[in-house]
């Protein structure tokens, strides 16, 4: 399962790069390669964006936006009592 990315595996990728240098050639390669590098980084900024708009209207109506945090607080909480209800086992 480690070298299968989508269900594709070596053989496969192999092929469907065998088939891109044949239809586009080798010169046109570098090309469509950065081009596809600037739509995922405008896509990127983008999504960036969406998010920075959410969490500054949501802080603006006073929703809390740190999830993570209190994610992380609800778990040491457990933790601990966890660690009080055991006492005095210790694990090996």
């Amino acid at each position: 399962m480690m070298g299968t990315f989508l269900f594709i595996g070596g053989p496969e990728i192999f092929i469907i790069l065998l088939v891109v240098v044949m239809f586009f050639g080798a010169d046109k390669i570098p090309d469509i390669a950065r081009g596809l590098g600037k739509g995922m980084s405008q896509i990127k900024n983008a999504t960036n964006d969406i998010k920075k708009e959410i969490n500054e209207s949501a802080k603006d109506q006073g929703i809390d936006t740190d999830l993570a945090k209190d994610i992380n607080k609800e778990i040491s909480e457990v933790k601990d009592n966890i660690d009080d209800m055991t006492g005095p086992i210790k694990r090996l």
